[in-house]
């Protein structure tokens, strides 16, 4: 059973208070500033001041993360403002080594053989004569030495050709690979953001949850999420088995969100 720590706190504050190298696994989702409307946060910082505070809470990451542990950061762009999460990455330049780029797919569109085309996913519409619509994500995982084993296997998909199982000797005799760094996971579908999904800005659970089960679930008995909103990181730990879970927000009203959600008082 998952122990949960929600705190209604600045999360640069708050993880300056944990012990150094005491955190496992870091999965979240800061604020992009874009101009998304929040409950208590100004999403509209300028460009300076937003990745200065991007270092301060990337510093104290850095502190308490275990020399084997992940930070997965989940950030997105506008298609206007497109070098804004590799900002990001350079302002941790000297904290962490980025081991792996994942690339988060909201909404795709394939065409067969037959030439039938199908769409699956979702994403928001933009107008423009200049973009097209923005239908990805980054998820940066970031390691303190770069040389963090993974479970690739945890998150892998069978082969297409079953003849790979039996020609490769990689594949253990397991009908299983290594899905990749282009992760299809949708949103669900809802009908109302306000009560089903009120916050303006959350991934899917499902994505959390794989974060967790690629460095290894069984490994991580400590998780954080400086930007816990209504909690979908810490309902992808409770599904993984997590031990104990630490979460920030200073928005009190995602917070008891969060709270209901995973049945907390």
């Amino acid at each position: 059973m998952t122990k949960f720590d929600l705190r209604l706190e600045d999360c640069v504050t708050g993880m300056a208070r944990f012990s150094a190298e005491s955190v496992d696994l870091v999965a979240t989702s800061p604020p992009y500033n874009l101009g998304i409307r929040y409950g208590r946060y100004s999403d509209r910082e300028d460009r300076e001041s937003y990745l200065k505070w991007c270092g301060e809470w990337g510093a104290q990451i850095r502190r308490v993360l275990k020399p084997d542990g992940s930070f997965f950061l989940n950030v997105g762009a506008a298609p206007s403002n497109p070098m804004l999460p590799h900002q990001i990455v350079f302002q941790f330049r000297d904290l962490f080594v980025l081991q792996n780029t994942i690339h988060w797919i909201k909404s795709i569109t394939v065409e067969d053989r037959d030439g039938k085309v199908r769409s699956f996913g979702h994403f928001k519409p933009i107008s423009s004569k200049r973009f097209v619509n923005d239908c990805h994500e980054y998820i940066f995982h970031f390691t303190t030495s770069g040389r963090v084993e993974i479970d690739r296997l945890a998150i892998g998909v069978p082969y297409q050709d079953k003849s790979n199982i039996a020609r490769w000797s990689h594949t253990s005799g397991r009908d299983k690979r290594c899905r990749g760094n282009t992760w299809f996971v949708p949103y669900e579908t809802i009908q109302s953001r306000e009560k089903e999904r009120p916050h303006p800005a959350t991934f899917p659970v499902q994505l959390a949850e794989w974060c967790i089960k690629l460095h290894g679930a069984a490994a991580v008995k400590a998780m954080l999420d400086p930007f816990v909103g209504i909690g979908n990181s810490a309902v992808a730990a409770k599904n993984c088995g997590v031990r104990r879970f630490t979460g920030f927000d200073i928005d009190e009203i995602y917070l008891a969100e969060a709270k209901r959600r995973l049945q907390l008082k």
